[in-house]
Formats: C-alpha cells, structure tokens, sequence
C-alpha cells in the first residue's frame, strides 16, 4: 500500500466491494455488540449482537455473521473493532485464525462520527457499532497484522519492563520523601541517595537518632556490615565525618520512630527488588534481541543502546516491512498536524496520535544520539545555526532516524558515517 495519506485511504475503500459485508464491533470488558451493514453502510440485520468475551461467544458472532451473509447473498467479510485497552486481543486473533480480515478503528474517529447518522450525541455501544462499520466502509481504517512472535516477544517484555520502571520511580519518590521528613540533612551529605554508600547507610542507620555514640570507626564497620567492600579510605572517612555531624544538627520529625524504620526498611526491599527485576528484563532484552536479524545493522548506529533499540523494534515490529519512514512516525504519533481555516494559520504541532512508548523512546534515543553520534550531532548544529529551536531540531532529526532505519532495513545495510555532511 502506498504511503501517502490519500492514495492509502482511496485503497482501503476500492478494497471494499458489493459483495462484502462489513461488520463493526464495539469492545467492552465481559459482552461485546456487533453491527452488520453492505458496502455502502446499510444496516443488514434488525438488531445488534451482544455476545461474551468468551469462545461461545465468539462462536456465536461468527455463526450470525455467516446467517447474515447468506441471508443477503455476500461472500466477503471485513471486521472492525475499536481497539479498548487491551480487551479486543483475543476476539481480533481468534478472527485470524478463522481466515477473516480484522482492521482497527481509532476510537477517535469513532467519537467523531457519532453523531453521522441520527445527528444526535447520545452514545451506546449497539450505535458505536453501527458507527464503526460505516467508518470501515469510508476507509477509516488500519489493518490489524499481529508482528511476528520474536517482535511480540520482545513488546511484551518492553511492556513489562515500562510498568517496573514506573513502580521504580514511585519507591524512589517515596524514599526522597522520607528522607525529607526524617532526616532532612542526609540529603547534604549524599546528593544521590541511590549510590552504594548512601543505602548502606540507609540501612544501618536511617535516623539521625541511630548515630548517637557512634565514631567515625563504627560508621564504617556497619557499611562493611552491609556489604561495602570499600568503606573505608580518605574520602570513606570524609564521609562519616559529614553524616555524623549532620546526624547532630538534624531537624528531622522524631515521631513515630519504630514505624518510620520499618517503612524505610520496606521501601529499601522494594526498590532493590525492583531494580533486580530491571536487571533480569534488561538482560533478556539483550538475549531476545540477539534473534533478530535486523540488530547488527541497527547497532551500528552510534548511541543507540539496547533499551531504545528494543523500544523501537517492538514498537514497529519488523522494519523490512514499511516503505518509508513516515510510517514509523504516523506509528509513534510524530507525524506534524497543522489546523489552517481561511486566514488563519495554527501552530504545527505533533498529532501524538499513535504509540506513546515508541514516541517516547525515539525522542529520548535522539536525545542520546545528538549528543553521541557525530553525523546526528553535526545535523544538530548546522539546523540550531540556521535558528531552529532544539525541540523541532530533535523532532526533525527524529524523521530523518526514522528514514535511516527503514532505508538501511530495507537494503540490509549498516550505518555509513557521512564524509562530507550537509544539513538535516
């Protein structure tokens, strides 16, 4: 199909013919409702289906959908779902496996076009069925093609990994928290409470009351304690000094003391938990990633490192499969999006209509590689020179990392430094 927004969309509707039936479903937890409608979206049946998330249910879709096609002399079939949270997987899967075309609507579109056919607000799922199929029948639609399973692999550990991190930050800022109301002045002395030293002393003697009578020789006996294998030294010594002299001027809550050790206590197991867990998904990222075909080529862009190459990957799936690199971006919600009427002319912005995870990581991947990878970086400067803002610079290079990987996965090609570099 080809790339352009109005080549692809009159594509989809040719691909419709007289003979097909259009079936539009509306998602929900636990009971589905269908509508069935001809190529030109009128309603074929005199009332919707509503039928169970479950393998009966599913059956019983697909013995209506067959009545149906009979009843009305139809050979062809075309689904659309609305994808609702992760609740339309199995119904749109299970359709696949049965031979049947499934295609996605955004539920965007859905909301917009509600009120097409009544002229009314109102909402109901049996209406939001009926809304789906005619959006299906005008080509609002994409095509519902599962990655093959190495991709899904690696999107299920990235999602995986995306949840951890989240729970990371929260035990984090609930750490920062009780270290501001306990022991203000711990801070002062380890500016980053995560390093080694720091949550050994977390450990040992997270209030300032559990330094009372000690010396610098039994602060770094309780860091040895808690596996330091360096406590000691100049700067070790230095640093006991300091937390024991912060332990005497601190002005931090002392209620509750017991309960607030235990809290910190629990707070420290989960996030080291946590960040195990980071660990073990970050090494199985690596081993999956060494399955596909398509990392060398990929690796040999400078700055690029296995968290946003698998970011990538699972967002995308397989890059020999685009024609272009403005598919990556539609995909992750890069495209540009301006809203012009008569005279006036809107600020262009990002539709952010897409993939946030693959959005997120490509701008951040950018981030790495402006500062990293001599070409991106040099690119960087020559549009910053011309007066771009650092923001549409990035966003740019953005489109311009989006065409190298398709173009190099499409030829099978490793990155080549540019000799002679002209502007982005």
């Amino acid at each position: 199909m080809k790339s352009t927004v109005r080549n692809a969309t009159n594509q989809r509707i040719e691909r419709i013919t007289m003979q097909h039936v259009v079936v539009g479903i509306d998602i929900a937890k636990d009971a589905h409702a269908a509508q069935i409608t001809d190529f030109r979206g009128r309603s074929l049946t005199s009332k919707h289906l509503s039928f169970t998330n479950s393998l009966e249910g599913f059956e019983r879709l697909l013995d209506w959908i067959k009545k149906a096609q009979a009843k009305h002399s139809l050979t062809s079939l075309l689904v659309g779902l609305e994808p609702t949270g992760h609740y339309w997987f199995n119904l749109a899967n299970w359709l696949l496996q049965q031979g049947i075309e499934v295609v996605l609507v955004n539920p965007v579109t859905t909301h917009r076009n509600k009120e097409n056919r009544d002229n009314s607000p109102s909402k109901n799922d049996p209406k939001d069925a009926l809304v789906i199929a005619d959006v299906v029948s005008r080509g609002y639609y994409t095509e519902y093609s599962p990655h093959a399973a190495v991709f899904r692999r690696l999107k299920t550990l990235m999602s995986d990994r995306e949840f951890w991190v989240k729970q990371s930050a929260c035990f984090a800022n609930r750490i920062i928290r009780w270290i501001d109301l306990y022991f203000p002045e711990f801070r002062q002395v380890f500016p980053n409470w995560a390093t080694l030293r720091s949550l050994a002393s977390l450990k040992a003697f997270p209030l300032p009351s559990d330094l009372e009578g000690l010396d610098v020789d039994a602060v770094i006996a309780q860091w040895r304690d808690q596996g330091m294998k360096r406590a000691s030294g100049v700067s070790g010594r230095a640093k006991a000094a300091e937390l024991l002299a912060a332990a005497t001027r601190s002005i931090g809550d002392r209620q509750a003391l017991q309960e607030a050790r235990d809290d910190i206590d629990r707070l420290l197991a989960a996030y080291e938990h946590t960040a195990a867990m980071l660990d073990d998904i970050e090494q199985a990222l690596e081993l999956l990633l060494a399955d596909i075909p398509l990392i060398e080529q990929l690796r040999s862009i400078q700055g690029l490192g296995t968290i946003a190459l698998a970011a990538i990957l699972s967002g995308t799936g397989d890059l020999r499969h685009y024609a272009h690199g403005q598919q990556i971006l539609r995909r992750a919600g890069l495209n540009l999006a301006e809203r012009t009427s008569g005279k006036f002319k809107g600020q262009v912005k990002v539709s952010k209509r897409g993939d946030s995870t693959l959005r997120k990581h490509l701008y951040w991947g950018m981030l790495s590689l402006v500062q990293r990878h001599p070409d991106f970086k040099q690119w960087h400067a020559n549009n910053r020179a011309r007066g771009m803002k650092k923001q549409a610079s990035l966003f740019k290079l953005i489109g311009k990392l989006a065409r190298i990987l398709v173009g190099m996965a499409q030829r099978g090609e490793s990155y080549r430094e540019c000799a002679d570099l002209v502007a982005a």
